[in-house]
């Protein structure tokens, strides 16, 4: 009887396991939307036409709706939905601020440790971006500025600090989708990631993390005229 009863519930584990795995797939799905900007801060997310989109039940995307939940990217209300969560200007200023002692402890950290190897391929990145500026593609510039400072995190090794710089990343994406750069922005910009490759390469932990943090503030002064 028991050896029956396993048997009847194998097939429930598999389902749920494929079912998590399938919300798993609407949650990164609406997170790009959310990059893109083909759902902004506010916007209702429209269950089943997501559901119809990627071939799952409306249950699987209610499910990833409440993974997003927990990142602080969804907002769900009872009886209404699921909707992108708005983040007001205070609250944005308060995560560029965090966002920037982060991106300096990235940079102390990966002073004392970067190698040739990494320096070379930040340096090849910088060479990609004077062109990309140079042509005036902006969304090709924003694409590289995102690995460069990606590749950044992830050579100063701190998986923890790199997932809560994400998490920020990610939220200040509700804010606004502003970090498309005017030309003249992106040559000016580019100059600040040779300066950090130069600081990183001579071991300069203070010079590259003062730079780092002062980056990312500069967005912030930016966006909000502190400047």
């Amino acid at each position: 009887m028991e050896k029956l009863e396993a048997t009847r519930s194998a097939p429930t584990a598999v389902n749920l396991q494929r079912q998590h795995s399938l919300a798993t797939q609407v949650r990164r799905e609406i997170e790009r939307m959310i990059e893109a900007g083909e759902l902004v801060s506010g916007d209702w997310i429209n269950e089943a036409l997501i559901a119809s989109q990627l071939n799952v039940s409306r249950g699987t995307v209610r499910e990833g709706c409440r993974s997003l939940q927990e990142t602080g990217l969804v907002h769900v209300i009872v009886n209404r939905g699921a909707f992108v969560r708005e983040v007001d200007a205070k609250e944005a200023a308060e995560l560029y601020d965090l966002r920037a002692a982060l991106f300096a402890l990235a940079g102390r950290t990966l002073a004392g440790k970067i190698t040739k190897t990494q320096i070379t391929a930040l340096t090849k990145m910088v060479s990609k971006m004077d062109k990309l500026a140079g042509t005036g593609d902006t969304e090709g510039y924003y694409r590289e500025n995102r690995l460069f400072h990606d590749s950044l995190l992830e050579y100063a090794g701190n998986a923890r600090l790199t997932e809560q710089y994400q998490s920020y990343a990610r939220e200040l994406q509700l804010f606004l989708r502003k970090a498309l750069m005017k030309p003249g922005r992106m040559a000016e910009s580019n100059e600040e990631h040779r300066q950090i490759v130069e600081l990183l390469a001579s071991r300069d932990a203070a010079g590259a993390a003062s730079l780092m943090e002062q980056v990312v503030l500069n967005v912030k002064a930016r966006l909000f005229g502190d400047s």
